[in-house]
């Protein structure tokens, strides 16, 4: 294994090799940049600029796949776990329903009866045994509070789905510029020596 690090090392310099690194970590460029040394003012280009060099972009993919072999975790294990949190559907965790009940009242006795309609609302979570893996996986919370309030919160789908989106290439950045080209004109004056400037 530490023949392989040298084998994507050995080509790089010092802070290109930190960058690698820095960059396995979120994957940010820029920042990977800033953390491998390089000036806050130039890191976004010259994280971008890294990231296109053929040689750096070898040593990314070594470095990624030396990762994935000690930790035994692959792409494709991450895409499915993303998944799990992107397409969950809490319907598979809460189980809630609405129904109307029917009550008398006689506040003040005699023949009046007031009948009284009134919603209520039960909701249940499905019990851990019967809930499925993919539903369990999209738990980040269940709490219960003292007056035996339940609260469950599944983990964000928004962010799961940009990152499937992202791992699949289907977010590209997009640079679109609007407006007219201004082009100024600029005259020289020309003193000829021996001639006078009268506009001074």
């Amino acid at each position: 294994m530490a023949e392989a690090e040298d084998n994507w090392e050995s080509e790089l310099t010092a802070k290109q090799r930190a960058f690698v690194r820095e960059y396995l970590i979120d994957l940010n460029a820029t920042q990977a940049a800033i953390r491998a040394g390089y000036s806050e003012d130039t890191a976004g280009a010259i994280g971008a600029e890294n990231l296109k060099k053929p040689q750096m972009a070898s040593a990314i993919e070594a470095a990624m796949k030396l990762r994935s072999e000690r930790t035994q975790i692959t792409a494709d294990m991450v895409l499915k776990e993303l998944a799990k949190i992107g397409f969950s559907d809490i319907r598979k965790a809460v189980k809630w329903q609405s129904s109307l009940i029917t009550e008398e009242d006689n506040p003040e006795g005699g023949d009046t009866v007031i009948f009284k309609t009134i919603v209520t609302n039960n909701v249940q979570l499905v019990s851990s045994e019967e809930i499925d893996d993919e539903t369990a996986a999209a738990v980040s919370e269940i709490s219960q509070n003292a007056t035996g309030g339940l609260k469950i919160k599944l983990h964000d789908k928004r962010a799961a789905l940009v990152d499937i989106g992202k791992h699949l290439g289907m977010f590209t950045d997009r640079v679109q510029l609007s407006g007219e080209l201004a082009v100024t004109s600029v005259t020289r004056k020309i003193v000829r020596a021996g001639s006078a400037d009268t506009n001074g």
